[in-house]
C-alpha cells in the first residue's frame, strides 16, 4: 500500500468533530501572514514552513490582505495574559477577555480562531502559542510546521489528539505524514469545492489522491 493511501472513512474522521458534525474549509484567498513575539531566525523558519506547505497545496502566499492587512497572525509569548494588552487584538477577537480567562483556567498552551468568508471558507486565522516548557522543548521547525498544518484546513477538534500529523524520516528530518500531505493536496484540488458539510466529500477527497496517484 503506498504511504499516501488513506480509507476514506479515516479521511471523514480527520473533518468529523466530536460533536459528530463534519466540516472541510479550506483558504479562499491567499494568505498574508505575520508573526509576533519571535527573533528573525524563528520567523524565517515559520515563513518557511507556511511557504513550504502552501506550495504543496498549489495555494498562494501575499505580502497583504485587502481586507485586513494580515490574515495569519501567529502571537508568540509567556502568559495568556499578556493577550488584552496587545493593541486592537479585542477587535478582532471577540470575547477576548472571557477567551483568555477560559484559556488560563484549563492552562492551555495554544489556541487557533479561524474566521470565514461568505461562503465558508476560510479568510482569516489567528494562531496563539503560550511557550510554556511543553512548547518550549519543541524544535523550532517541528513547532512551526505544526501550526501551518492546523491552519491550512480546517481539521476536527480530534484529528490529531492520538496521532500527530507529522512523521520523522530515517535521518531525523521531520515532515508531514504523507497521507496528511495527500489529503491537503486533494483539498486544494480546484475541482473541489472550498467547503464541505456533507460526509461524502471524504470520498471526494479519496478519489482525487488516487487520481493524482501516478499510474
Amino acid at each position: 500500500m503506498a504511504d499516501d493511501i488513506i480509507p476514506p472513512e479515516d479521511i471523514e474522521a480527520l473533518f468529523t468533530r466530536s460533536d459528530g458534525t463534519f466540516l472541510c474549509a479550506r483558504w479562499g484567498r491567499p494568505i498574508a501572514p505575520v508573526v509576533f513575539g519571535v527573533d528573525d531566525a524563528t520567523l524565517a523558519t515559520v515563513k518557511g514552513a507556511l511557504e513550504a506547505v502552501c506550495t504543496l497545496a498549489g495555494h498562494e502566499i501575499a505580502e497583504t490582505d485587502p481586507e485586513l492587512g494580515a490574515n495569519l497572525m501567529v502571537f508568540f509569548f509567556r502568559e495568556w495574559s499578556e493577550l488584552p494588552e496587545v493593541p486592537n487584538l479585542d477587535r478582532l477577537i471577540e470575547g477576548l477577555p472571557d477567551l483568555v480567562a477560559r484559556l488560563e483556567a484549563t492552562g492551555a498552551n495554544q489556541y487557533r480562531v479561524f474566521r470565514f468568508d461568505a461562503g465558508g471558507a476560510i479568510r482569516a486565522c489567528f494562531v496563539f502559542l503560550r511557550m510554556d516548557a511543553d512548547l518550549s522543548a519543541v524544535p523550532a521547525d517541528t513547532l512551526a510546521l505544526v501550526q501551518v498544518t492546523q491552519t491550512m484546513l480546517l481539521w476536527s477538534d480530534t484529528a490529531f489528539t492520538d496521532r500527530s500529523a507529522l512523521g520523522r524520516t530515517e535521518g531525523g528530518h521531520v515532515l508531514l505524514r504523507p497521507e496528511i500531505a495527500a489529503v491537503i493536496r486533494a483539498a486544494y484540488d480546484p475541482v473541489l469545492p472550498a467547503v464541505s458539510d456533507d460526509p461524502a466529500h471524504a470520498l471526494r477527497l479519496s478519489a482525487r489522491i488516487a487520481a493524482g496517484r501516478p499510474a
